[in-house]
Order: structure tokens, then C-alpha cells, then sequence
């Protein structure tokens, strides 16, 4: 008897696995459009790509196929919000990526701030994980800002440490901040509920994988923060009027597998 409901078990278990892996290529595309509300004329739009949670010990899609994925919008800034790694090894295999997307040829930059997967890793490790991204065309951000001019004005991309791992400084990330827009780059999305006196204009994260395994419901998420009991995991979100957004992100933790939720890539306009 115990054979048979194993065997029957396999059979089940098989083709809903198969799916899952399969899952994690099925790469979706999002535009999202964020209009100004501070009464000023209109301006022009800057396009962002955003990407996270890269997680390069599982992630279904290479290099060449992320190009292909983004290569047909023109893209102003590129923002990566973190967890590219947690493994050393993995270091070296950054770079093909980094080297896709700066074919994009980003008319302001790449921009990149860490997760706390990327925190695992020993300190040397580590500071070699900046240094690839660094060497490859990007500029990363820890509690620190950069102001960009650019055809729609100037902006500020302020760089907030990983939230989740107690290494945010909102007040340092701020410091000496001109005027112009406020956009945000982060891991965890959680932070917004310590900035209900900040002003941002907009904020990317990540961090939750959209639940990966979201069936029936991302319980596993209650352990990652008040806004998964918010019901706020993925996509766009406002908290105090002000806009933020949540990516899928690109690769998977844990298992190779997603149920419920697929990898993602955004523009965002702004």
C-alpha cells in the first residue's frame, strides 16, 4: 500500500514540479507610468529599467535573453534593488549581466543598492561583489545619494541600505540632498513605513519574490515584515500618497521554482 500512494505521489508531484521550474522562464514585462502631482508643467518622461533579486544560484534566464527581453525601449537609468548573490562563487557570473544591460546603453547610468542575501557573504567577498559591479559600469549606493541632470531635470537616485539587516540610514542617505526628484532605490519595501515624514517622489524594491511560491496564499512572507500582513508583496503601492513598487524579481530563492508568481523585469516612467 505504502508503494503505491508513493508512486501515485510521484505522479502527482512530477508534472506540478516540471510546471514550477518552467515557471522561473517565463519572464514578464511590465511599463509602468508614474504621473507628477506637484503642479508643475509637465516634463519629459525618463524611462527605468528596474530589476531585482537576480539571485544568480537560481535564475532561468542568461544574459543574452535579458538583453533581448529589454533591448527595445530606450532606457535613461537602470536600478537594481539588491540580492544578486550569496555565494562567492558566483561573483565572476555577474559581470555577463551587467555587461548585457550596459548594452542598453543607459543614457544616465546604472544604479545599484544591495540586499541582505548579498550581506551573507564575508566582508571580502563581499567588497569583490562591489568592485564587479563597480568595474562593469555601475555605481552602488549605500546610504548615499547622487544628483543626475538630466532632460527632465535634475534627480536625486538616494541609495537606502538593506532594511531587513539593520544597515538603512534614511537621515545619511539625505544628507545635503539638493533639490529636484526624489527617487528612492531599496531591497526591502518595508522601509516606507519609516518615511511617512520623507519625501520621495518615487521608491523601487523588491525583496519578496511576489511569494514565489504564492499558492494558496505567501504565508511564508508573515516572518518578512508588516507589509506582507498589509497585503502589499508586489507591484505598485502607495503608502501616505506617496508611490512605491515592488518587483517580482529575477531570479529565485531557495528552489529553482516559482507557483502563483513569474520573474520579472519593469520600466518604469517617470
Amino acid at each position: 500500500m505504502f508503494t503505491i500512494l508513493l508512486s501515485l505521489a510521484i505522479l502527482v508531484c512530477v508534472p506540478f514540479i516540471y510546471k514550477a521550474k518552467r515557471n522561473t522562464k517565463d519572464v514578464k514585462v511590465n511599463t509602468i507610468s508614474i504621473d507628477q502631482k506637484d503642479g508643475l508643467p509637465a516634463r519629459k518622461k525618463l524611462n527605468i529599467l528596474h530589476l531585482s533579486d537576480l539571485h544568480l544560484e537560481n535564475i532561468s534566464v542568461s544574459p543574452e535573453e535579458l538583453y533581448h527581453l529589454t533591448k527595445n525601449q530606450p532606457v535613461d537609468i537602470i536600478a537594481l534593488t539588491g540580492d544578486f548573490l550569496d555565494r562567492k562563487r558566483n561573483i565572476p557570473k555577474l559581470a555577463g549581466y551587467l555587461n548585457a544591460l550596459q548594452k542598453l546603453k543607459p543614457a544616465y547610468g546604472m544604479y545599484a543598492v544591495f540586499g541582505n542575501h548579498d550581506y551573507v557573504l564575508k566582508e571580502k567577498d563581499f567588497q569583490r561583489l562591489k568592485r564587479v559591479l563597480e568595474e562593469n559600469g555601475c555605481i552602488t549606493l549605500q546610504n548615499e545619494h547622487v544628483q543626475i541632470e538630466t532632460a527632465a531635470g535634475p534627480v536625486n537616485i538616494i541609495g537606502i541600505d538593506d532594511y531587513s539587516t539593520n544597515r538603512s540610514n534614511i537621515t545619511g542617505s539625505y544628507q545635503n540632498l539638493d533639490n529636484g526628484y526624489h527617487l528612492v532605490l531599496t531591497h526591502d519595501p518595508n522601509i516606507i513605513l519609516d518615511m511617512k515624514d520623507v519625501h520621495f517622489d518615487y521608491l523601487l524594491s523588491g525583496h519578496f519574490h511576489g511569494g514565489q511560491i504564492h499558492w494558496p496564499k505567501p504565508y511564508h512572507l508573515v516572518k518578512m515584515g508588516k507589509l506582507v500582513r498589509m497585503n502589499m508583496i508586489k507591484g505598485l503601492h502607495y503608502h501616505h500618497d506617496k508611490p512605491f513598487y515592488i518587483s517580482e524579481g529575477l531570479g529565485q530563492t531557495g528552489v529553482n521554482i516559482r507557483v502563483g508568481s513569474r520573474p520579472e523585469v519593469t520600466f518604469h516612467q517617470i
